[in-house]
């Protein structure tokens, strides 16, 4: 499958990418050049709609991970929350569909909850209460989807990641982390089946915690086949 990773740069998008190529033929569109010099890549800003259209010439889904500025707390961040998890999400599913593209993925986040480290999850309809601007917004970018999804007939999941970890790395994370971490081989397992399902729009908890603890990810164990396979 050939598919685009908006945001494919960034962080979430560097760990993943090298567990995709293998079974997608990746295109990074991002500000800045993909770490993996052998993947194609095209800088441009998910602002520029005509860059997002002539990206997605030729691709068969997408995968939306952009992040920007984490400056929340100034105009900086608000400008910039707003255009990466709204606007620019928008833009990239209108360029989508319009260029015939029907399948998609949202990385959104746990951060559409408050206090996660301080509450239990039953399941994905337990509705998301964030009001700091990084979470709200995540938020905004699943009703972009829905509405997409409803009015454009695409399927877009909607993943959201807690605490992506390079697998490396998952024995260093912090305590209250630790049971909720997800190692970036997990996230990109999630992302390839997120590629393959579909059903209009879904949300699905995508973590590393494999005893249910904290969330119960018993739906994307059902529709996506998918659990954590790495310790943590």
């Amino acid at each position: 499958m050939r598919v685009l990773m908006i945001g494919g740069a960034g962080r979430v998008g560097s760990m993943t990418a090298p567990y995709l190529k293998d079974r997608h033929s990746l295109t990074i569109f991002d500000r800045r050049p993909a770490a993996d010099s052998r993947l194609r890549s095209i800088q441009g800003d998910i602002c520029d709609y005509a860059a997002l259209a002539d990206a997605m010439a030729g691709q068969d889904a997408l995968i939306y991970m952009a992040m920007g500025s984490e400056d929340w707390d100034s105009l900086v961040g608000i400008h910039s929350a707003y255009d990466i998890n709204v606007k620019g999400l928008h833009l990239a599913l209108y360029a989508a569909q319009a260029a015939g593209i029907q399948q998609a993925v949202y990385t959104s986040s746990m951060s559409v909850y408050e206090n996660l480290g301080g509450r239990t999850f039953a399941d994905e309809n337990v509705l998301p209460d964030a009001h700091e601007l990084y979470g709200f917004t995540k938020y905004l970018g699943e009703q972009v989807c829905q509405t997409a999804a409803r009015n454009w007939d695409m399927h877009i999941n909607a993943l959201r990641l807690c605490f992506p970890t390079p697998d490396e790395e998952l024995a260093l994370v912090k305590p209250e982390q630790d049971r909720l971490a997800t190692a970036a081989s997990d996230v990109a397992a999630a992302l390839a089946a997120a590629l393959r399902f579909q059903a209009r729009f879904q949300t699905f908890m995508i973590s590393g915690d494999a005893r249910h603890t904290v969330l119960n990810m018993r739906k994307a164990r059902r529709l996506l086949s998918w659990s954590p396979q790495a310790a943590t």
